[in-house]
């Protein structure tokens, strides 16, 4: 799933870009002796040295709490553009958006996901709300708000899934989330509660094989290949899904077996229905620039959608750049495509 990125010379018509990132994931400018493989920064190293081969100009700023760096370094450099990377602001991910609403106010060009966009899909009962308006399969949930009494429907069919209604990169998913009466139950939204810190979402679990399709675009959308999730020696008493450890622990990863490469075996014309399916979750939630759709897979052939994540992990040789790869994409095209769409992302026009 790891691989490392070839150099390469110029690529395109050279941009100067702003590249905004948090503080403490800002790469070292010496590399020597450091392991590349398990750096936090490696999204950010391989995002800022490939731009940097391509040709264009790349000014990296750290941010943490203060919006005025941002507003200096755009009055300072010019740039044409700023390359997104922050998933927080002030340590609060709920505020990601705020700093591309800034950025717009400022009239900057910016890679990713607009504000709405980020509203509508980090909240994923929002998200299920607005995906059964436009007909597009979600399991049926419920959510629990943090400090009040748990009250659930008396009717429900176990298994359920228990999550965080707001975060992100599977916090707080374990195979302890997968419930099988009222008591874990209870036990499992408390723990989101308590330990996650917000409110939970219990959702129905759906059974399945575990696909992502990536999304590119504005008005004109790309769809990736269909990407699959593979539980190779996971245990048969053990749940395939998405975990905090399936996906961040390597050890884990080797020792269940677990990777993930293109779909294959799909039922005969699943690959384009999910695309179509991705394509309209996609508009559904006002999204642009990139997107991943997470996507469950029944053996009777239902799918159902899960979570839309806007501005999905961009490292070199993870799940959405080796999906672009795998449509015959390099790394440095997917680079340069990001940065095309948010040239042509016309903030003002978007009602």
């Amino acid at each position: 799933m790891i691989h490392f990125l070839p150099a390469t010379g110029n690529y395109m018509k050279k941009l100067r870009i702003l590249t905004l990132m948090h503080d403490y994931l800002v790469p070292p400018s010496e590399l020597k002796g450091i392991d590349l493989v398990s750096a936090d920064w490696k999204t950010e190293y391989d995002v800022t040295s490939s731009l940097e081969y391509m040709g264009h100009e790349v000014i990296n700023l750290g941010l943490h709490n203060d919006l005025r760096s941002i507003r200096e370094a755009i009055d300072k450099y010019k740039p044409h553009i700023a390359f997104n990377m922050m998933e927080a602001f002030d340590e609060i991910s709920s505020f990601e958006m705020n700093i591309v609403s800034y950025l717009e106010l400022l009239g900057m060009p910016y890679t990713g996901c607009n504000p709405r966009g980020m509203v509508l899909s980090r909240d994923k009962a929002l998200t299920k709300i607005l995906l059964a308006h436009a007909n597009i399969p979600t399991p049926t949930f419920e959510v629990i708000p943090r400090g009040n009494r748990v009250k659930l429907r008396k009717r429900r069919d176990f298994p359920l899934i228990v999550k965080s209604l707001t975060q992100e990169a599977s916090i707080g998913i374990a195979q302890a989330s997968v419930v099988h009466n009222e008591i874990k139950l209870h036990d499992r939204i408390n723990f989101v509660h308590d330990a996650i810190g917000t409110d939970a979402i219990v959702e129905q679990f759906i059974e399945g094989r575990e696909l992502y399709v990536g999304v590119i675009g504005n008005d004109r959308l790309h769809a990736f290949p269909i990407w699959e999730m593979h539980f190779n020696k996971m245990p048969s008493e053990l749940h395939h899904i998405a975990t905090d450890r399936v996906k961040w622990n390597a050890g884990y990863q080797r020792r269940h077996g677990i990777m993930t490469n293109e779909a294959t075996n799909l039922p005969k014309g699943m690959a384009n229905k999910l695309q179509n399916i991705a394509k309209r979750v996609y508009r559904a939630l006002k999204m642009n620039g990139y997107a991943r759709m997470d996507i469950r897979l029944n053996a009777a052939g239902n799918c159902y959608v899960l979570e839309a994540n806007a501005n999905p992990q961009l490292a070199y040789g993870e799940d959405f750049a080796e999906s672009a790869e795998c449509a015959g994409i390099s790394y440095e095209q997917l680079l340069q495509k990001i940065l095309n769409v948010g040239l042509r992302w016309k903030p003002k026009q978007f009602g």
